[in-house]
């Protein structure tokens, strides 16, 4: 019960998911499913746990070749690409991910120790959405994924 006598709901509650942003519980993300791709393990937790944080569901994959795969099975909402992966890298796998009429709306973001001049371009023209280089700040990789998630 509130000050005014009434029950509170869960509607009425706010959480923050540690990184200053506040939502409703009732809006939490946990349906929303992001495709992490990246080679190295220490990268792909860091992903799980950042993400984790805000409530979004991951499922990960350790080279190009495997998203593309798991992105036809699992369908995310959202993917984050390495670019730089064994066997088939992140340029020709979001090539292939956006060659597919059906699966070329799920958005891309690029999140890429590359930042030499160009590289975002060229992540662009492969059909990613968006860049984030590495090391990137976790407050603006999560305000990255909740403009394509919302």
């Amino acid at each position: 019960m509130d000050q005014r006598g009434l029950e509170e709901t869960s509607d009425d509650r706010i959480e923050t998911d540690g990184f200053g942003s506040g939502s409703a519980v009732g809006e939490r993300d946990m349906t929303k499913r992001i495709l992490v791709v990246d080679d190295q393990d220490d990268n792909k937790k860091i992903m799980r746990d950042l993400l984790g944080t805000a409530d979004y569901e991951t499922i990960e994959a350790g080279d190009g070749e495997q998203a593309v795969a798991m992105v036809g099975q699992r369908r995310p909402d959202l993917i984050l690409m390495d670019i730089q992966l064994p066997i088939l890298d992140g340029y020709e796998a979001t090539r292939r991910i956006k060659a597919d009429p059906a699966l070329q709306s799920i958005p891309i973001i690029a999140v890429s120790s590359y930042a030499l001049s160009g590289d975002e371009q060229k992540a662009r023209v492969a059909g990613c959405n968006d860049f984030v280089s590495k090391p990137f700040s976790p407050r603006q990789l999560l305000a990255k994924v909740r403009q394509y998630l919302s």
